[in-house]
């Protein structure tokens, strides 16, 4: 057993694989979860949340915001990552040490030692937000695992094939749970499907997810 910040008692993480390449770490992040809500408010009073638009114009229903040496941006230009926070033209906010630390270390668990982030996604869902199937291909190196941390309401992940076709598997997510894929499941699609509404103590009625990457 492990404890939180708060001294209490909290089962094991435990390891799931979900094939080659990729793992989901069951409450991995739960002892760090109160440090890295906190975090995630202090990065965001600094770039706050937004929606942004696709090349295409669609507006997404997930709200966004970035820390990091790079953030990744979607607007009429296109998909990528670049050092400025577009709102505002300064550098995006300084990753918090709480989440460099994670990322690190569920890297490693889930099979990545030596995983130096430079970017993290921060994805707000409200009640009716989802995330399409789409591959991470925008970052430099593919040799670099994807972690993503699940904080708040649960959610259903969607893990697909190489091919958005493919059927994917459904992989429910709860509070404190990690998936990390990499390898040869790096470019695997994947997406979320639509957040139902809830309540959670520490997020209310949202699920926030940390995607930590290797943009550069």
């Amino acid at each position: 057993m492990t404890q939180d910040l708060f001294g209490e008692l909290l089962p094991e993480p435990t390891r799931e694989n979900l094939m080659e390449g990729a793992v989901v770490l069951r409450r991995f992040a739960l002892a760090a979860a109160g440090q890295l809500l906190n975090d995630i408010q202090q990065v965001t009073a600094q770039a706050p949340f937004r929606h942004m638009k696709t090349p295409s114009g669609h507006t997404m229903s997930v709200a966004m915001s970035c820390c990091g040496e790079q953030g990744w941006v979607t607007d009429s230009r296109g998909y990528r990552y670049q050092s400025e926070d577009p709102a505002s033209g300064h550098p995006w906010p300084a990753m918090p040490e709480s989440f460099r630390n994670l990322a690190g270390e569920a890297a490693a668990a889930g099979g990545f030692a030596g995983f130096e982030t430079d970017a993290c996604l921060i994805n707000r869902y409200q009640p009716g937000a989802k995330m399409g199937l789409h591959q991470d291909k925008d970052e430099q190196d593919f040799s670099q695992p994807i972690v993503s941390v699940s904080l708040g309401l649960p959610v259903v992940f969607q893990f697909g094939g190489l091919k958005r076709n493919e059927r994917p598997l459904r992989v429910p997510l709860a509070h404190g749970d990690v998936v990390v894929w990499g390898g040869p499941a790096r470019l695997r699609y994947h997406g979320v499907l639509t957040l139902k509404a809830g309540g959670h103590p520490l997020t209310g009625a949202c699920r926030y997810n940390l995607t930590f990457r290797r943009a550069r």
